[in-house]
């Protein structure tokens, strides 16, 4: 595959990465506000890097996520955080096979 085309495929897989933690990982309310939309970019490109690049399972996103939120964020841990990172790493795992289908086609 020509790197090229690659970038387009993983420039769309990543946004549509982006739009599940916008509307589903809102973790500090931010998606009221629209220039915050790169609020949880940073960990949307190591989740795609985790899924798609490293082959990484559900259970691993979920650490990963809850480590994120509880720690880094500073939201302490809880079960709410647990679950909600095991409800989103479960939701990659799903989009999983659509990325990978991905066509390469830069339109």
């Amino acid at each position: 595959m020509a790197h090229g085309a690659d970038k387009y495929r993983s420039r769309r897989n990543r946004a549509r990465v982006r739009e599940i933690f916008w509307l589903e990982w809102d973790l500090i309310g931010v998606n009221e506000c629209e220039n915050a939309k790169d609020e949880y970019d940073r960990y949307v490109d190591r989740s795609y890097v985790m899924l798609m690049d490293e082959g990484r399972s559900a259970p691993e996103i979920a650490d990963y996520l809850y480590y994120i939120s509880s720690e880094h964020m500073g939201l302490g841990p809880s079960e709410p955080l647990r679950v909600l990172a095991a409800k989103i790493a479960e939701r990659l795992m799903t989009i999983r096979p659509e990325l990978e289908k991905e066509s390469n086609d830069p339109f």
